[in-house]
Formats: C-alpha cells, sequence, structure tokens
C-alpha cells in the first residue's frame, strides 16, 4: 500500500455497510497494536533522539505516531479482512494520508488517541460511474453497467421494450426503407434526452451509490423551479392548477393566504413552483389513422317557400381520409402533433336544408304569441261542469287589449250565442285560433292581420261569469291544447 507519504487509493464496488465496522476495528486493532510498539510516549535519553511521525488526513492534523507503521499495517490488514469478507470489492481509502517525520529527544507520540481520530475522520470510496448531465455529476451508480441501466429505463418510462429494441435496431440500418404504417398504428422514430449526458467512472463514497430505479426516480424528481402565473379572464383555481401539473391543494400550499373560495383577479400573480427533471426524455413518432370526414350541412334559400318551411334536399354523409401524424412528446406530454401526409379517401356529402324565405302576413310562422296583455290561465282544457271546455281561459290582464296569436285571415267576426263576441283566425298552415267573449270587435271578416296586432278588448259577454277571454286552438280541424303552442 502507498502512501504520500503517502497519498491513497479507492474503493470499487458498494460495500454492505462496511464503512463504521471498519472504523471501530481500526480503533480496536491500533489500540492493541500500541501494546506492541509501545505508547509512543517514552523518553529518550539525553544524547539519543526519538523519530516521531504526525499524520495528517485530507491537510488536517489527526495525531502523532511513533512509528507509521502503526497506521500502514493495521489499515492494510482491514482493508484485505473487508475484502476476504465481501469478495470482489476493492476496498481503497478514499483520504490522502500524509506524514511529516521529527526527530525529538522527548516523544509526544499517542498511538491510540491518533488512531481513535483517525477512525473518525477516514474517509472510504468506492469505484462508480457517474451520469454527467451537462458536465455535472448528478447521480452515482455502482458501476457503469448500472449506470447505463440507468439511462434504459429512464427511456422505457415512455416506451415499450419492444418500440425501444426496434428502434435501437433501426439506428443500426439506418438506410433500410420502413413498411408502410397499418391503421392505428405507430412507429418510434426517434428517443433522446433534451440534455447531454454521459457516463464517467469516478469515485464516491459508498452511501452516495444509487440502485437504477432510485436513479430513475431522482433523475426525475429534479429540482423545484419557481414560476409565475398570471391570471387571466375566465380563469379558476381548478384550471390553473391543472396547467401546472399541480392539484388545487397544491396549488393552495404554494399560495399561503389563499382559499378554494378566495376571488381571483384579472393580472394577479400565482406561485406554481414545479419539479423540473434533471433528465426529459424526448420520443418522436409517427402515427397512421384512418379517420372520419364529418359532413357539413348546408342551407338553401327559397323565395317561393312559405317562411318557417324547410326540406331536406341532401341527406348529409360522411367521408373519411387517411391521415400521418408527426407527434413529440416530452416526458409523456404531447407538444407537437402535426399533419404530415392526408389523403382523403372518401369525401364527405353535405347535408342540404332547403328554407323557406317568403313572408306572407296572412300566413301564420307556426308558433303563437300570448293573446292577452298578461294574466293567467283561470281554467283549462277538458271537462268542466259536465260538458267539456274546448280552450284555455286567461283573466286577470294588465290591460284588456286582445292581440292576434299569429298571423292570418279573420274568418269571422261578431256574435256567436254562448261565445258571445267571437273572432277566427286561419292562419293558412292548416292552424285556426278562436277569441271569445270579447267586450268589443276591432277587426272584420276577410281581414289579413299580423301577430301581437290588437283585434278587440277582453269582457265577459255570452255565458260568462267574468271579464276573460276563452281562447281554443285548432290543427286540421283537430281541437288543440292552447298551451302546447303558446310562447308567452
Amino acid at each position: 500500500m502507498e502512501f504520500i507519504s503517502k497519498e491513497s487509493t479507492v474503493l470499487t464496488k458498494k460495500p454492505n455497510k462496511v464503512l463504521h465496522p471498519l472504523k471501530k476495528m481500526m480503533v480496536t486493532a491500533i489500540a492493541a497494536s500500541a501494546l506492541v510498539f509501545g505508547s509512543g510516549q517514552a523518553i529518550g535519553s539525553a544524547n539519543s533522539l526519538t523519530t516521531v511521525y504526525y499524520v495528517y488526513l485530507n491537510d488536517t492534523y489527526i495525531g502523532t505516531v511513533s512509528d507509521k507503521s502503526v497506521v500502514e499495517s493495521i489499515i492494510d490488514r482491514e482493508l484485505q479482512e473487508m475484502k476476504q469478507a465481501n469478495k470482489g470489492i476493492d476496498f481503497k481509502l478514499g483520504s490522502k494520508l500524509t506524514y511529516i517525520s521529527e526527530q525529538v529527544f522527548r516523544s509526544t507520540a499517542n498511538n491510540q488517541k491518533a488512531a481513535e481520530k483517525l477512525a473518525e475522520e477516514i474517509t472510504l470510496e468506492v469505484e462508480s460511474a457517474a451520469i454527467v448531465i451537462d458536465g455535472q455529476p448528478v447521480v452515482q451508480l455502482g458501476s457503469k453497467e448500472a449506470a447505463e441501466e440507468t439511462l434504459k429505463k429512464l427511456k422505457l418510462k415512455y416506451v415499450t421494450e419492444e418500440q425501444l429494441k426496434e428502434f435501437e435496431a433501426r439506428k443500426e440500418h439506418p438506410s433500410t426503407a420502413l413498411p408502410a404504417l397499418k391503421e392505428n398504428e405507430t412507429r418510434i422514430l426517434d428517443v433522446r434526452l433534451t440534455n447531454e449526458a454521459e457516463v464517467k467512472e469516478t469515485t464516491t463514497e459508498p452511501q452516495n451509490i444509487l440502485t437504477p430505479d432510485e436513479a430513475v426516480n431522482f433523475l426525475l424528481k429534479g429540482t423545484l423551479e419557481e414560476q409565475k402565473y398570471t391570471v387571466k379572464d375566465g380563469d379558476v383555481l381548478g384550471s390553473i392548477a391543472v396547467g401546472a401539473n399541480l392539484s388545487t391543494s397544491e396549488l393552495l400550499a404554494l399560495n399561503p393566504g389563499m382559499k378554494e373560495d378566495s376571488l381571483l383577479k384579472i393580472g394577479q400573480e400565482l406561485n406554481i413552483t414545479v419539479p423540473k427533471p434533471y433528465l426529459e426524455i424526448i420520443v418522436d413518432k409517427e402515427m397512421f389513422k384512418k379517420e372520419t370526414v364529418s359532413f357539413q350541412t348546408e342551407v338553401e334559400d327559397n323565395a317561393s317557400m312559405f317562411k318557417g318551411d324547410k326540406k331536406v334536399k341532401q341527406e348529409g354523409k360522411n367521408g373519411e381520409r387517411e391521415v400521418t401524424y408527426a407527434v413529440s412528446e416530452k416526458n409523456g406530454k404531447v407538444i407537437k402533433n402535426a399533419v404530415v401526409k392526408e389523403q382523403v379517401t372518401q369525401k364527405p356529402v353535405n347535408h342540404i336544408i332547403v328554407r323557406g324565405t317568403k313572408v306572407v302576413p296572412s300566413r301564420g310562422e307556426g308558433s303563437f304569441a300570448w293573446p292577452a296583455s298578461g294574466g293567467y290561465v283561470s281554467s283549462q282544457v277538458g271537462h268542466r261542469w259536465g260538458k267539456m271546455h274546448k280552450g284555455i281561459d286567461i283573466a286577470r290582464p294588465s290591460n284588456l287589449t286582445i292581440k292576434a296569436a299569429d298571423n292570418g285571415t279573420v274568418v269571422s267576426a261578431g256574435w256567436d250565442g254562448g261565445y258571445g263576441n267571437k273572432i277566427v283566425i286561419d292562419h293558412q298552415n292548416g292552424f285556426r285560433t278562436v277569441y271569445a267573449h270579447l267586450s268589443s270587435i276591432d277587426v272584420r271578416a276577410g281581414q289579413t292581420v299580423a301577430k301581437g296586432s290588437k283585434i278587440g278588448n277582453m269582457g265577459s259577454t255570452g255565458n260568462s261569469t267574468g271579464v276573460h277571454l276563452h281562447f281554443e286552438v285548432y290543427k286540421n280541424g283537430s281541437l288543440q291544447n292552447p298551451m302546447k303552442y303558446l310562447r308567452k
């Protein structure tokens, strides 16, 4: 074993909890050695000189010994015992051990004390393989093979074993033509690191050695990077958290004083500090898909058709296309998705609707306006007092004006027995409406009326128990419930 006065060399593999037992053995062994070499504190004669050795560890004074072989032989023996107990592991000191000799008349050596101090301060190192990122060692593995396995495991977080093997095999034969992708098939084009990383053999203390799985987690966890988010219109805590890959509770923890019901202000800055991985994996891939091309709806106006009338001129039909996408993902998240090739294999057929635009005041639109000025339904359609009540009764309006429920032509306007003063309007679309018990009538038969125009006043004429409007609706001659069509 060499020292500089002498500098030690280093370990090669990860020991099995060897650091503290070694120190304990060294103390015991050196203490026993003191019995052989003496305490080192003997007083020399007046005419004789004694050599002592000042021991330094990494330029720090450790103690004084009477013979440097006290330290060297014990360290050498204990390292050999450690190697035998841990087959295949080459233990070496990881500290610089230096001796300075001096001849003195009175020895100040204390082998025991020096041994104890040495055991406390000495460090062991193992040969390791560091993953170096942008020139800086970030994580230590027990061997170069373990470091390379770590980088492979990192890639396998985002691609399958089969995909990685196929990609690496292709890299060895770059000129080989690639077969066409099948439907819904994905092909890996590249798997790479975002930062420059290399494996470098070095040394480190045993406790720094990680397993490949531990190293992968460490590299992905990375360091915390502080970022700020400026609140925009429409933002809520939940959406901000999702965008930052945080839970709402994590976002609140990063912003003390904020609660779930706190009011966000536009321009307000929130802390969204997030982990920044030491290494990120970029995966480039191409994807082939067959997709549906939705048909469009086209509307054609027809001036010869009444407004409100529609008919289908052509039924819509979806088309199909074949698309190749170029996709890039960073640590599993899509950062690019672009169409690189597209072929429409079946064109879609537009859905065409013909819409009438002809407006005729005598023709209704098909929906009915409330025929009174406010009020409420005091009686519904149905049997009442032993006979059929054919319409609804509207009572207590804000004023007595009665209005046409839709465009149409007045069929009749006058007295009709129990109905009292009654108006019948034909809306020229299959509908007819009846207005009864009016106190006065403002229209005549044959007159065209517009939707919402005044046709009379509410009253209590005919068989009526109070001021109200009796309102009936017929469709193609059949009695209807007005409530199905009225819009108040």
